[in-house]
């Protein structure tokens, strides 16, 4: 920059970032520091436009610094706002936005500034009636073609795997701002609407992302225009968000959930790094026909990761790295006259492949449990804690042991350590096993198959009820019945007889499978 750069203007408010005076208030002139030296001032003027016209620019390259000065202090205040709770990124760096003391800017005189003011004029060129400030364009407006609202509606469809709001945030932020996010459960589905802060953002995430996974082989986004143009978000918390207003509360409950699906989002999915194991489960690192993991993308975030505040009152592990996150569980609460290893081998069993289980020698309410890898931990944690068995209701959390140790030769163990890293009961050794594509969270009704043709349904009735369970309702499948629903009285009931009769011998070589239901009769 040359020597007629305003140093006062810089000098006091690099002061700022050394804690040498307080922040100042609200101002349309915003600082920009940490710009990495290469960027240009289109980038710049970027971070601004979603959220109103930006007036005037000032880069100080030497200082990886930069002014921006909007339209309005109201459009200051929002961008800070926002910035404040999603850092950006330009070329992949962090950059950071605070209020200037500055009113306004006064560049007129100085020499280099034809670069930002060109870029100023194509900036607006290209936005200019194609928003309202607040990003809630209306048709009214003349700026908004049919079908193109800012706010997209998105289905997960094949949820075998929890998504949170911040993965979503974090997948449709790399095509502009996002405004607010609200998620729902509705007709059995994960959904959710996003608004953006303009129209083109939406559409340039709707044309990238429909159809794509966002892990390897499941969670497949579909994505279109909502007929809302914006979205009133009355809380903040893990369900909806409005990251323009820091301010609004909590609610006192959570927006009420399907039951069925209460328990799948019962704690956030964790992307981090690509996991070792899980074939064809693994989260996809890039685009290419896989998911959307955060790895390779352009502009990516870096590991996904669920900032602590989305999970007060549940473990923590925000910024945890992800070779800390390990494929053993810690289980509590357990009611030690009823549980085995066998028993846990069979319910975990069903989120993912149990190779040890070792029930705690002195504290036999507890038991630690290794995982086939940390997804299938991690599957397992997020719908088995909280649940109900043997009439207590356990916990389920991630242990710091990365391993389950065998006893060594001689040492008592009363059979609570077990090895089953060889059992053919695993229902995920197959890679792409269509057993990936039948997890759900556990309910009262179970899925029964491989049924002998000459089975009735009173001897599989008889079987249940015979075995101390409530039988409400039971049908077979019209088209196979080789496959049948049972339900039962509770889901505490329906995990018992999971852990009681899968793998119960039916006679004529076959041995019965049972899972939970996504249906119920």
């Amino acid at each position: 920059m040359s020597s007629s750069t305003p140093s006062t203007a810089n000098g006091t408010d690099s002061k700022t970032y050394k804690g040498e005076r307080s922040p100042c208030g609200p101002s349309r002139v915003l600082h920009v520091r940490k710009v990495p030296i290469e960027v240009s001032e289109a980038e710049v003027i970027s971070l601004g436009v979603p959220f109103g016209k930006v007036t005037n620019l000032l880069m100080l390259k030497g200082k990886n610094q930069a002014f921006i000065e909007m339209a309005s202090e109201e459009a200051a205040i929002t961008m800070v706002n926002y910035y404040t709770t999603a850092t950006p990124h330009v070329r992949n760096q962090p950059v950071y936005i605070q209020y200037s003391n500055h009113r306004e800017l006064k560049t007129d005189n100085l020499l280099n500034q034809g670069r930002a003011q060109a870029a100023l004029q194509a900036v607006n060129a290209v936005h200019s009636g194609n928003m309202s400030l607040s990003g809630t364009a209306t048709a009214s407006d003349g700026g908004m073609m049919p079908g193109q609202s800012p706010v997209l509606r998105l289905i997960v469809e094949n949820l075998y795997y929890p998504v949170s709001l911040e993965v979503l945030h974090q997948i449709f932020s790399k095509f502009g701002t996002v405004l607010k996010i609200i998620t729902f459960t509705k007709n059995n589905q994960f959904q959710a609407l996003l608004q953006y802060a303009d129209p083109m953002n939406a559409h340039h995430a709707k044309v990238a992302l429909d159809g794509q996974n966002i892990y390897n082989g499941c969670c497949t986004l579909r994505v279109e225009f909502s007929k809302l143009t914006s979205l009133n978000v009355k809380y903040n918390n893990d369900k909806s968000r409005d990251f323009t207003r820091l301010d609004l509360p909590s609610g006192d409950g959570q927006p009420t959930l399907d039951p069925t699906m209460q328990t799948a989002f019962g704690a956030p999915g964790i992307i981090s790094s690509p996991y070792p194991g899980a074939a064809g489960f693994a989260p996809a690192i890039g685009f290419h026909q896989a998911g959307l993991s955060m790895q390779t993308m352009p502009g990516a975030l870096g590991p996904l990761t669920i900032p602590s505040s989305a999970m007060t009152g549940r473990m923590t592990i925000h910024g945890m790295a992800p070779t800390t996150i390990h494929s053993v569980l810690l289980v509590s609460n357990l009611n030690p006259d009823n549980i085995s290893p066998h028993g846990l081998f069979i319910l975990f069993g069903v989120y993912g492949d149990v190779h040890r289980v070792k029930i705690l020698f002195n504290k036999k309410e507890n038991a630690l449990i290794q995982m086939a890898d940390a997804t299938q931990a991690q599957l397992a944690m997020s719908h088995l804690n909280g649940q109900r068995l043997y009439g207590k209701v356990i916990r389920v959390t991630i242990s710091k042991h990365q391993t389950v140790q065998l006893p060594r030769e001689g040492q008592e163990d009363q059979g609570l350590t077990k090895d089953f890293s060889g059992s053919p009961l695993h229902r995920f050794k197959k890679p792409g096993s269509k057993n990936f594509q039948n997890i759900f969270p556990p309910s009262a009704t179970l899925h029964l198959s491989n049924i002998p043709p000459s089975t009735t349904d009173d001897f599989l009735k008889d079987l249940f009820a015979g075995s101390g369970y409530t039988v409400k309702a039971f049908k077979f499948f019209q088209k196979d019945r080789k496959m049948a629903l049972i339900q039962l009285g509770s889901v505490e009931e329906a995990i018992q007889a999971l852990i009681d009769l899968h793998n119960h011998d039916l006679g004529e070589n076959h041995h019965l499978r049972v899972s939970f239901s996504k249906s119920t009769i």
